[in-house]
């Protein structure tokens, strides 16, 4: 976003607007975090504010701060629709697709409302006006903090914003250990700290109310369905709709299970392969130069960040699971390179 634009954007929000904040297709931390946070923001400049999810997200975020204002378009379709249809300004977080948002994305194309994307995804596409995007971004949260300074408002920051923008940046950096976590990140999570964000308690409601369904779930995935193929440096876990109602999954229960695969020694590429909703959802990670974003986009409909995607396939698990397999001896190359 350059100077021109910042100015527009100024403009824009100098007076209360009609504004709905979107995100993607089973929301995140940092999904969540950053659209609650701007939430936060937006509503001490006296904008009216909505956000809207496509479909459900974790339990375990349901403590953020403006968390019953959210309303979920696949439970409350009509309402959502006036509302898209009515905002005279959308912003989009944490996705740069229209796709990323299945049916929302029909409602939110056809509005007339500015759009403005907020993103640090790899290929955005050129739906929306105003965009603030960097994938040298950690997260979307950390450009929310930043559109937040650029704005000139840092003295609004207050304990609701930054305990949302503080659950975004942790989870989407892997607690502060992915690659992406940089100097710029730990200061903004200084700030965030100064201005309220309770760090420890956060942690704790992010990944330490684990139900009993979800550690026995754990338990039978790395016992029972861990597959490793060690000639392509590749590991893999998958999960039936039927093996998933058996330790009477939550959503989020499967939550970084794909990271125990990329965590045994030798281990480059990691993928998850789980049934849900009639189709086959993938999560994709990797170490070094193997880039999932492209085999996520070429291969299962999707994409992300180099060493961190997602897609999906509408095989059924078997088929999938073959897919996958077949491909990997045109990448046993690519994944012997560090």
């Amino acid at each position: 976003m350059n100077a021109k634009q910042l100015k527009e954007v100024k403009s824009l929000l100098n007076k209360p607007k009609n504004i709905v904040i979107v995100t993607h297709w089973s929301p995140d931390g940092d999904a969540m975090g950053s659209s609650l946070g701007l939430y936060n923001y937006l509503i001490q400049l006296k904008h009216k504010v909505s956000v809207i999810t496509p479909n459900d997200y974790p339990a375990f975020l349901n403590w953020l701060p403006g968390n019953n204002k959210v309303i979920d378009f696949s439970k409350q379709p009509k309402p959502a629709q006036t509302l898209v249809a009515k905002a005279d300004i959308i912003f989009c977080l944490d996705f740069n697709s229209l796709k990323r948002i299945d049916k929302l994305g029909d409602e939110v194309g056809k509005s007339k409302g500015v759009k403005f994307m907020i993103d640090h995804h790899l290929q955005p596409e050129s739906f929306a006006k105003y965009m603030l995007h960097s994938i040298k971004a950690c997260s979307t949260c950390e450009l929310v903090f930043e559109l937040i300074q650029l704005m000139g408002h840092k003295k609004l920051l207050n304990k609701n914003i930054a305990n949302c923008l503080y659950t975004g940046i942790m989870t989407d950096t892997g607690s502060f250990r992915f690659p992406s976590t940089t100097a710029k990140t730990h200061k903004i999570i200084a700030a965030l700290i100064e201005a309220g964000a309770e760090n420890a308690e956060i942690h704790n409601r992010i990944y330490d109310g684990n139900t009993e369904g979800k550690i026995k779930l754990l338990g039978f995935s790395l016992s029972e369905k861990l597959k490793v193929l060690k000639e392509y440096k590749t590991a893999y876990f998958s999960l039936t709709a039927d093996e998933l109602e058996r330790y009477n999954y939550q959503k989020g229960d499967t939550e970084g299970v794909v990271n125990y695969a990329l965590s045994i020694d030798g281990i480059r590429f990691a993928a998850f392969f789980v049934e849900t909703d009639g189709i086959i959802k993938t999560s994709f990670r990797s170490q070094g130069s193997f880039d999932v974003n492209v085999f996520a986009r070429k291969h299962f409909s999707g994409g992300g960040h180099a060493n961190a995607a997602g897609g999906m396939s509408e095989l059924s698990m078997e088929k999938t699971l073959e897919k996958f397999e077949e491909l990997l001896p045109d990448y046993k190359t690519a994944l012997q390179r560090k």
